[in-house]
């Protein structure tokens, strides 16, 4: 028994080198733990945003599962990093709200856009395109677009919770807040508010668990008929999903703008989120570099080719990792224990199934202000830099696009460079993009 348990001890050390990161097995699985509690609500969020493109919840409640285990693993593994990987917030509103709803696509069609940018950005990561991109973009627009989508999730969540309605004199107005869904929305939404200021971990979640709770006891939301309504050993299925993705109908839709808006947001924000967390961890070296970067972006662009073959969209970086990179976790094995637990995760589906979308809709409203933050990046005194930001902010929510916000702001920066005579400060491939995107908006 102590041969084989110094065999197991040699292999996890082999693989995730825990003394030269001076960490221990300990302090890692608290970590992935930590880690799994901060963001184990986008099990609940991603599934309800996906069920409103037409894909069925229980499948997508099984897709979100297992290619957040399957893309964490590979960044567990192939980059030896302590961050988690899942559906991306703002990615799963572009698919439902813009490629599905607005343009008309269906489901399948766009999971074959979701393999494509996956491809794409695949490519990018292995040639020099990806580091043209990065150079090309300006730090104002890179923080302008984490703030627009945050703006448009939130707007999602607004909505949901009925706190924001459509209106014919001014296209949207203040709800009816005594609605009941709407009143449990706000309770949840204060609730994580003030779990989040106190510092509590798995505030999100337990916001989501508690409006659900409170909604079923004011019957609201129907109770559970037995335990099997909350816990079952019967795993959610993938079959409605798997493989159904239509890549021949998204090559032969020809959705370039589709996937171009993908892969930019994939790009930005996994660089950003990668960037800031593995400063945090002390992964990075004098010149924000790091050898493992590479495989990083490679097992992210991976994971996205595998999340659309599963039944969902675009998988991300999450930056709520820094909750158990504080804790200390500082190598693969936090990311292989919070894949642990999302498997775990298979046997609450039924209980997933029963979250009311007004119970989620806080969440969405939560991560809108916390993406926010990035506001503080943009350069004020510069107003060639301040208006292309603010028209990438302000696009995304008021034409419910995020592709259509992140394209009128290439175009505007491109423009009020241009004619300002700063043609200096704007480098080759933003005109490239910022063509691609007028052509896009010409043809559409």
């Amino acid at each position: 028994m102590k041969n084989k348990s110094n065999m197991q001890n040699g292999l996890i050390e082999r693989l995730f080198k825990l003394r030269e990161r001076n960490t221990d097995f300990k302090t890692e699985v608290l970590a992935g733990t930590t880690t799994f509690i901060t963001l184990a609500y986008i099990i609940f969020v991603n599934p309800q945003i996906l069920s409103e493109a037409g894909i069925p919840k229980e499948a997508a409640i099984a897709a979100t599962i297992w290619s957040s285990a399957i893309a964490t693993t590979l960044m567990a593994l192939l980059a030896n990093y302590p961050i988690a990987v899942a559906p991306g917030m703002g990615l799963n509103a572009f698919f439902t709200y813009t490629v599905v709803k607005q343009f008309g696509l269906h489901w399948t069609v766009a999971l074959g856009a979701v393999f494509f940018s996956g491809v794409v950005f695949l490519v990018l990561t292995v040639t020099k395109i990806r580091s043209w991109i990065i150079e090309a973009v300006p730090p104002s627009l890179r923080s302008a677009i984490p703030v627009g989508i945050g703006l448009f999730i939130a707007f999602i969540g607004l909505i949901n919770a009925g706190i924001v309605v459509k209106s014919d004199a001014t296209l949207v107005a203040f709800g009816h807040i005594l609605k009941p869904e709407t009143l449990l929305s706000i309770f949840g939404l204060i609730l994580a508010a003030v779990l989040i200021s106190r510092g509590v971990r798995g505030a999100l979640i337990i916001s989501i668990l508690a409006t659900t709770v409170v909604s079923m006891i004011f019957g609201v939301s129907p109770l559970p008929k037995g335990i099997g309504d909350v816990i079952s050993l019967h795993i959610p299925s993938l079959a409605p999903t798997f493989g159904k993705l239509d890549i021949i109908g998204a090559f032969h839709y020809g959705l370039l703008n589709i996937i171009f808006t993908f892969t930019i947001v994939e790009l930005f924000d996994n660089m950003g989120t990668l960037m800031g967390l593995l400063k945090k961890a002390g992964l990075l070296g004098e010149k924000d570099e790091s050898p493992a970067l590479g495989r990083a972006f490679i097992s992210d662009s991976v994971g996205t080719m595998i999340s659309p073959v599963l039944g969902t969209c675009t998988v991300t970086s999450y930056i709520e990792s820094a909750a158990g990179i504080a804790e200390g976790g500082k190598t693969g094995l936090t990311g292989i224990t919070v894949a642990v637990f999302f498997l775990l995760a298979l046997f609450i589906a039924p209980l997933v199934g029963l979250v009311p979308a007004f119970a989620t809709a806080p969440a969405l409203i939560i991560v809108g202000a916390l993406m926010m933050t990035e506001i503080v990046h943009i350069n004020f005194e510069d107003f060639t830099e301040v208006f292309p930001a603010f028209i990438t902010i302000i696009g995304m929510p008021l034409t419910y696009s995020i592709a259509t916000g992140l394209g009128l702001g290439f175009i505007s920066y491109t423009l009020v460079k241009l004619l300002s005579g700063r043609a200096k400060e704007i480098h080759w491939m933003m005109y490239v993009i910022a063509v691609a995107f007028t052509i896009n908006f010409v043809l559409r």
